[in-house]
């Protein structure tokens, strides 16, 4: 892949890690949670607080892992947008893959919004189609898409196999489904369609695959950094927080 000597047991991890990834979308897909904008998100009280930008703020004393397992089970009580939607997915193929107890020690003080996920989460960014392979997080960028209709600027997917995508809100569909659905919401009368972008991303599954055994030597009070704003895919965002 371009990225060094990978052991066997590495490749192993990464591979499962992957088909978590996959499951996880396609749980989120099953799951009843609906497509919004910020404005109109939603989240269970019992887990989140949901802030006046529209993300969702892990409640003191909730495990991380029981917040974000909630979200696949009570889906109907959850309402977002796709680039939380590719953070939650992420985060419960982490829990899958290293363990509800490492997830709660490594993860705390959640906050979702649009691409803010924490420190702990490294992705790795490739910006070579050829390397794309299922389990990325891909980005269908719509240039031209209806300026009073933001969302519409572009879906984030899972890459489920190699025609095959996870979009919250537009759901399961082949690449060119996915276009033509995100040429629906283009300025009336373009001619500008929609395309799959060159760039996707993944978990650092080497580091994840660590948090399972390391210890917290080094962070005093077992204290972690907080969330950390990723570059992300598509159009850049920023929060000041």
């Amino acid at each position: 892949m371009g990225y060094g000597y990978t052991s066997p047991a590495d490749l192993a991890f990464e591979n499962k890690m992957r088909g978590e990834i996959i499951a996880a979308a396609r749980a989120m897909n099953a799951g009843g949670t609906d497509f919004s904008t910020f404005k109109n998100s939603r989240c269970n009280p019992r887990y989140w607080t949901r802030t006046v930008n529209g993300g969702f703020e892990l409640n003191a004393g909730v495990a991380p892992s029981a917040a974000i397992n909630d979200i696949f089970v009570n889906g109907r009580l959850y309402a977002f947008e796709c680039a939380m939607a590719m953070v939650m997915i992420l985060y419960r193929a982490t829990i899958s893959m290293i363990g509800e107890s490492a997830f709660d020690r490594y993860f705390t003080d959640l906050f979702l919004w649009d691409w803010n996920y924490d420190s702990n989460l490294k992705l790795i960014t490739t910006f070579d189609p050829s390397e794309l392979q299922p389990g990325d997080v891909v980005y269908f960028k719509n240039p031209d898409h209806d300026p009073d209709k933001p969302e519409w600027q572009g879906e984030n997917a899972i890459m489920l196999s190699n025609d095959r995508y996870y979009g919250h809100g537009l759901g399961i569909k082949s690449a060119s489904e996915m276009i033509t659905s995100l040429n629906k919401e283009r300025v009336p009368g373009s001619r500008t369609s929609a395309y799959l972008a060159d760039e996707g991303l993944h978990p650092d599954f080497a580091y994840i695959a660590s948090l399972a055994t390391r210890s917290d030597r080094g962070l005093p009070g077992n204290r972690r950094p907080r969330t950390a704003i990723y570059s992300r895919i598509g159009t850049k965002s920023y929060i000041i927080r």
